[in-house]
């Protein structure tokens, strides 16, 4: 039997106030009970820079650092603590090295909170290189902060003047909250991927960037997503199987993804990548844990049935992860 990779105290519980997700009322539940969130608490904890003036600043005074004769930026792996690092023992394909340098080769996806860029960590003069994705979390003139509420309510800043700029949304206080955000979802990659769940391997988090696995080949043509797949391109039955596998390995551990469907699945090359993480459901504290369960595994298997899958499989599916998160007695 595995270990829980996560008690129930390693997170704290949020209930979120208005709109729900991308503001469409047929994401809500019909009851009035607000939906539970569940964010790690001991993610890295983001502080944003206090606002400053100029004062005392000499303009002839040079950077700290030089860039890098080639692409945009040095490595930032030694600007990352040792517990804003990904989990040990790390891929190989990790590149660790600072004389490493970062070169952004243009954008993967937009989103509302965040956007992913593909980026080339590599080592001049070497053939030591790897792509990788970097998200980040959208600053406080562009980001829509549409599910921040609920995530304020659970989650106090340990500095009260933080925890004010966030509730007041001032240009310092979304900046904070973009933080918490990152730190969120990169505790919970670093949690499920040590737990055994096909979800990308992350690197490192800096302020609002996460590094992760590329999921995608060498030439940086990302993955698709289970919705974009081609029929004559899927292998049903190994798909489903390979689902069930994540599913039941985050049910056992009693968490449900909370907004799965197949439109935050990748598929590359036949394996099954889970991604869009950054909050995960305790579905043995949630009243409602069965409901996000049962809601994860049918959205996201009306894609397999409609692919030829029998709906039964559907419901076997969501029996056994009962099961497994012991919500059947």
């Amino acid at each position: 039997m595995r270990e829980r990779f996560a008690d129930s105290e390693s997170f704290s519980r949020i209930r979120p106030k208005g709109a729900s997700r991308r503001g469409r009322k047929a994401d809500r539940f019909d009851d009035a009970e607000p939906e539970y969130l569940y964010f790690p608490t001991d993610a890295p904890e983001f502080e944003p820079e206090a606002e400053s003036d100029s004062e005392g600043w000499d303009e002839e005074t040079p950077s700290v650092s030089d860039g890098p004769a080639v692409g945009d930026r040095w490595s930032t792996w030694d600007q990352s603590t040792p517990t804003e690092k990904g989990p040990e023992p790390r891929p190989d394909w990790v590149v660790t090295e600072l004389a490493a340098v970062d070169t952004e080769l243009g954008i993967v996806k937009t989103g509302k909170e965040a956007d992913v860029f593909l980026l080339e960590r590599a080592v001049p003069g070497t053939e030591r290189r790897t792509l990788m994705a970097a998200k980040r979390y959208r600053d406080a003139q562009h980001r829509m902060f549409h599910r921040d509420s609920g995530y304020l309510e659970g989650r106090q800043h340990k500095e009260s003047r933080v925890s004010r700029a966030m509730a007041k949304r001032t240009a310092f206080g979304k900046e904070a909250i973009a933080g918490q955000w990152a730190a969120a979802e990169f505790a919970a990659l670093c949690r499920l991927w040590s737990a055994g769940v096909a979800v990308p391997y992350p690197v490192q988090i800096t302020g609002t960037e996460i590094l992760m696995e590329f999921v995608g080949d060498e030439s940086g043509a990302a993955a698709p997503r289970l919705a974009q797949l081609r029929a004559e391109e899927a292998d049903v039955e190994d798909l489903w199987a390979q689902l069930g596998r994540s599913l039941s390995l985050l049910a056992y551990d009693g968490y449900a993804h909370g907004d799965l469907s197949a439109y935050n699945i990748l598929v590359h090359r036949g394996r099954l990548v889970i991604i869009d993480v950054p909050q995960i459901v305790d579905v043995v504290a949630n009243p409602r844990g069965l409901s996000f369960l049962e809601r994860d595994v049918r959205n996201v298997g009306a894609w397999f049935v409609s692919r030829g899958l029998p709906p039964e499989r559907v419901e076997a599916l969501v029996e056994s992860l009962a099961e497994d998160a012991r919500l059947r007695r």
